[in-house]
C-alpha cells in the first residue's frame, strides 16, 4: 500500500517523485531569503546563508512528514470507502500507510539533506546513525494522531479545514524557521511545552552538529508520542465500527 501509494501520487506528471525534492526546495529558498536575508536570523554564530538552508531543510523534513502523515490521514476514511464498508479490511491500516508513506519522503530528503551538508558544511557526522532513535517517536505520534484525526474525520467533516489551521500555527510555534536564540524570554514557555521543539532540535544536533540528542527533551517527546499512540488507537478501535453507517 505504501508502494502503490508514493507511485500513484505522482503518477502521469512529468517531474514524478522528483516533486517530492522539489517542494520542499521552493519553501527553503523561500524562507532562506525572508528569514536569513531580510531579517538576519542565523543558526550559529558564524553561519551564512547556505548554512541556513541547510539548517532550515534538517528542520523540514521531520515535520513535513509529521504535518502530511496527520493531514492525509484525516481524509482517508473518506478517501477508501470501499474497503470500509464492502471488505473485510483492517482499516487501521488506512491512516498508518499514509504516515509511512510521508516517512519515506523524509529519508529520501534525509539522503539529499546529507548530500547537501557534506558539500556546504563539509561534514559527515557519526551520530547520524542515531536517527531511527528520533524516528520512533515521531512515528508513534504521527501515527496515534492520524488514527484520532482519521476517526474524527468520518464524523466531524470539518476537520481537514481544523487540521491545517492548527497544523500551520503549530508549525509556526516550532523553532523550524528560526534559531531558538532569538526567542523572548517571555515566550520561551511556548518551545518548553512543544513536543515537536525537542525532536527538530535533536534532529539538528544529530546530521549537522555532531552532538547527541536532546535526551531530556527527547523524553517529554516520546512521553507525548506514547499517549497520542495509545489513545489515538483506542478511540479508533473504539469508533470504526460505526464507519460503515456514517459513510
Amino acid at each position: 500500500m505504501v508502494r502503490r501509494e508514493l507511485t500513484s501520487r505522482y503518477k502521469g506528471s512529468l517531474m514524478g517523485v522528483a516533486w517530492s525534492i522539489i517542494t520542499p526546495a521552493v519553501m527553503i529558498v523561500i524562507f532562506t531569503i525572508i528569514f536569513s536575508g531580510i531579517f538576519n536570523a542565523r543558526f550559529g554564530n558564524e553561519g551564512g546563508h547556505l548554512s541556513f538552508a541547510v539548517y532550515l531543510f534538517c528542520g523540514l523534513l521531520p515535520w513535513i512528514a509529521f504535518s502530511e502523515g496527520v493531514q492525509r490521514a484525516t481524509n482517508s476514511i473518506h478517501e477508501n470507502v470501499n474497503l470500509v464498508k464492502r471488505v473485510v479490511f483492517p482499516v487501521e491500516a488506512l491512516p498508518v500507510n499514509l504516515v509511512l508513506a510521508a516517512l519515506v519522503q523524509q529519508l529520501l530528503g534525509t539522503i539529499v539533506l546529507l548530500i547537501a551538508a557534506l558539500i556546504f558544511e563539509h561534514a559527515l557526522h557519526p551520530t547520524a546513525l542515531l536517527l531511527p532513535v528520533l524516528l520512533v517517536p515521531q512515528l508513534m505520534a504521527t501515527a496515534g494522531l492520524g488514527w484520532l484525526m482519521a476517526s474524527l474525520g468520518v464524523f466531524i467533516r470539518d476537520m481537514p479545514q481544523f487540521n491545517q489551521l492548527l497544523l500551520m500555527a503549530w508549525m509556526y510555534l516550532t523553532p523550524i524557521f528560526y534559531p531558538e536564540n532569538i526567542i523572548p524570554d517571555q515566550y520561551r514557555w511556548l518551545v518548553n511545552l512543544n513536543p515537536m521543539a525537542p525532536l527538530i532540535r535533536s534532529y539538528r544536533r544529530i546530521l549537522l552538529e555532531g552532538r547527541m540528542p536532546d535526551w531530556r527533551g527527547l523524553g517529554y517527546t516520546l512521553a507525548f508520542a506514547i499517549v497520542c499512540f495509545v489513545v489515538g488507537y483506542w478511540w479508533f478501535v473504539r469508533t470504526k465500527k460505526a464507519f460503515a453507517d456514517v459513510l
